[in-house]
Parts: C-alpha cells; sequence; structure tokens
C-alpha cells in the first residue's frame, strides 16, 4: 500500500495511488500522505501540472478503506477534505487518467481534477446511501455544479454504478480512452498544459476553484452536522456491517 509521486520531466508529476487488493481503498493514513502530497506539489515551482491514476487496472480508488479507521470527528474530517481538495482552491491543474473503478471517495477525489479521461471497462459510482453513509468529501455539492442536478441526484440517491461512456454523456469525464492508451493521453495532455504559462494556467485554475471552494466551504457546518445524524443512526452500524460482510443491508 502506497501513494507515489513520479516526476516526468517537462513539469509534470503522476501521482498514482496503490492498494491494489483493496482496489486501491485510501486508508487514514494514506488520505494523510495525499493531503501532505498536495501541500507539496502546489509549492513546488517545477510543477506545472499533475496526472493522478491508480496502480492496476482494476480501479482508479474505490474511496475510503472501509475496513479501517471510520471516525468522522471534525479533525479528522478537515484531514480528508484537505486530502480530496474538497473545498482548497488548488493551484496546479490535475489530469486524470481513470483506469478502474472510481467510486465514493474516489469518485469525489476525481471531481476535484480538470480533465479527465475513462478506460472503457472503468465505472463510476456514489454507493455510501447504500451503506448508510454521508458522502462527505464534496459530492454532495460538487457533483451538482459539475454535471447538474438530476444527473448528480441520480447517482447519490440510487448508488447504482454507471460505466464509462454514461459518464462520458453526462460530462463526468471529457472522453473514453483505450486502456493501453490511457496514460499516453493522460501524459500528452498534461505537458499540453504544462507548456502554457505557468502564470496564466494557474490563475484560471485558481478563480474557477475558488468559485467551488467557496460555495463547499459555506456548507461545511452543515455538512459536518449531516454526517454526524447519519453516523449516530442505527442504519449506520447495520450499513458497515453489511458491507464488511458482503451482503445486503436490512433498514427495517
Amino acid at each position: 500500500m502506497e501513494l507515489r509521486a513520479q516526476p516526468q520531466g517537462s513539469h509534470v508529476v503522476v501521482v498514482i495511488i496503490d492498494n491494489q487488493p483493496r482496489r486501491n481503498a485510501m486508508p487514514r493514513a494514506m488520505m494523510a500522505e495525499l493531503a501532505d502530497l498536495w501541500d507539496r506539489l502546489e509549492a513546488d515551482a517545477d510543477c506545472r501540472c499533475i496526472v493522478l491514476t491508480g496502480a492496476g487496472e482494476r480501479a482508479f480508488s474505490s474511496g475510503a478503506d472501509m475496513s479501517g479507521d471510520l471516525s468522522a470527528d471534525p479533525e479528522m474530517a478537515a484531514m480528508v477534505n484537505h486530502a480530496l481538495l474538497k473545498n482548497r482552491p488548488f493551484a496546479k491543474p490535475i489530469v486524470a487518467a481513470v483506469n478502474g473503478d472510481c467510486v465514493a471517495g474516489g469518485l469525489e477525489l476525481l471531481l476535484s481534477t480538470d480533465v479527465r479521461a475513462a478506460a472503457p471497462h472503468a465505472r463510476f459510482g456514489l454507493p455510501e446511501v447504500r451503506w448508510s453513509i454521508y458522502p462527505f468529501g464534496g459530492a454532495t455539492v460538487k457533483l451538482a455544479q459539475q454535471i447538474g442536478y438530476a444527473h448528480a441526484m441520480e447517482l447519490l440517491l440510487t448508488a447504482r454504478l454507471i460505466d464509462a461512456a454514461e459518464a462520458a454523456r453526462i460530462g463526468l469525464v471529457n472522453r473514453v480512452v483505450p486502456a493501453d492508451a490511457l496514460m499516453t493521453w493522460a501524459l500528452e495532455t498534461a505537458e499540453t498544459i504544462a507548456a502554457n504559462s505557468p502564470t496564466a494556467v494557474q490563475a484560471v485554475k485558481q478563480q474557477l476553484s475558488s468559485t467551488m471552494a467557496d460555495h463547499a466551504a459555506s456548507r461545511e457546518a452543515l455538512e459536518q452536522q449531516l454526517g454526524d445524524r447519519v453516523r449516530r443512526s442505527p442504519h449506520f452500524e447495520e450499513g458497515i456491517r453489511a458491507f464488511l460482510e458482503k451482503r445486503n443491508p436490512n433498514y427495517t
């Protein structure tokens, strides 16, 4: 299990989420490392663009590691928010190469990227409500901003997964790229961005991300309140137990 940052020359850094036995799920320690990595990359003048992907072919990221620490007190929530760039106006452009399933917190991290392509076999979804979890990583605000209310609500309320073609149709990703060409596309796109004026590129990125971040930050107190309410319900314990036992939850 590791998080890798690999400089690629031409001012591009590739960040790889690698926890393949758990479909690149991110335990709290990895999220803390990711939060620190964003700080380092933002301060690194040589880094002008980032490519974000998952290791292997099965998953981009399945979000939080459900078998580990699931606490969400304000301090822990702030760290997770930082890792997912939930309400931070991050200046460096991020190109996402979605190499496999992108669900839950993985999809919420995707919402903080700027240009996105997916392999044909990738699937996308927010299954949190199925397991009585509140999706507090930014989806309840950012998803509607990016793909529209009706598409966002369908993903959030049904907990269904959609395929890469559907994700492209509704604007969740820019395009579908053959799996064996995905990283080539991502690196070429990142290098094109990095060749432009870093001052102008980062100004554009900061303005757009600030607008979304301000909206998300204004909802933070309500987000924490709603998340805490869901976690205190008897449904939360049943949902987590059902997930770990690989069975359907019973919310009677």
